[in-house]
């Protein structure tokens, strides 16, 4: 198996203080949360902006600060959502990947999130697409319903895409495909010819399926955008302590940890 891609969700657009005092909201301790996090053996960290007084941005100038701050501290891979938060525009949403970071996530289509609607529309997801391409930025592919790597594997037929693929299956989101080993496992069969895949399970469904994850070959997401808590009813004390938690046990597996720039590799990336 290829070494284990541990990605830190640190912020997420949803979570708030009140939620998980430890939330890092500022760039600084974005900043901060990633170089533990890099420490503790992750090599992404996946990020969402937000001001000062927590409400989600995708400003670019923000993200510019932060990216800018963990690269002081740490040589992680950058991964910035066009997710954003619900409500925004594409337009605002696409507004970090002009910044050129290593990777970016892209979804695949529109999912009830909640009792909100995240939309996606065909035509706004190839803007991404191509504007991700314009700027030498590699998508992973956010699959939240099955139909969704129906779409990716469409865009491959249409020669939209070049080269293997990474996705990353979120699981359990209220709307979405369940957060099951067996909702895995289906979607894991349906995935195209070569391609790398992480799961990010949701609330309790982020350790197990974390933990098969490592089993199959896929690799992890873990961090408070996902999740706020260690254990029933124990909040977890920083993302770092979710990430240590799966290093532990993928290395208790036999399958070591990747780096930085052994998740470079795997990904098919150049270090800017």
């Amino acid at each position: 198996m290829q070494k284990l891609i541990i990605t830190a969700a640190l912020t997420g657009a949803e979570v708030t203080r009140e939620q998980q005092p430890a939330l890092p909201v500022t760039p600084q301790e974005i900043a901060i949360a990633a170089e533990e996090c890099a420490k503790a053996g992750a090599s992404i960290v996946h990020l969402h902006a937000r001001e000062a007084d927590g409400t989600p941005t995708q400003d670019r100038e923000t993200y510019r600060r932060i990216i800018a701050a963990i690269r002081e501290r740490c040589d992680v891979i950058v991964q910035v959502s066009t997710g954003g938060a619900v409500g925004m525009t594409s337009a605002e949403r696409l507004a970090p990947v002009t910044l050129a970071p290593e990777m970016a996530t892209l979804s695949m289509g529109t999912v009830n999130f909640g009792d909100d609607v995240f939309m996606n529309h065909p035509a706004d997801m190839e803007t991404f697409l191509h504007a991700m391409q314009q700027h030498g930025v590699k998508p992973e592919f956010e699959i939240f319903d099955t139909g969704m790597i129906t779409t990716l594997n469409r865009w491959l037929k249409k020669g939209l895409l070049q080269g293997p693929q990474h996705v990353d299956f979120v699981l359990g989101i209220p709307g979405g495909m369940a957060g099951t080993p067996q909702a895995l496992l289906y979607m894991v069969e349906q995935l195209p010819p070569a391609a790398t895949w992480t799961v990010a399970g949701i609330g309790s469904a982020q350790l197990p399926l974390g933990t098969l994850a490592i089993l199959l070959g896929g690799h992890v997401r873990v961090g408070f955008e996902d999740n706020v808590y260690y254990r029933k009813g124990e909040l977890a004390s920083s993302n770092a302590q979710l990430v240590s938690r799966i290093a532990r046990i993928s290395e208790e597996l036999n399958r070591p940890v990747a780096t930085p720039a052994q998740a470079r590799a795997i990904l098919g990336l150049t270090q800017s």
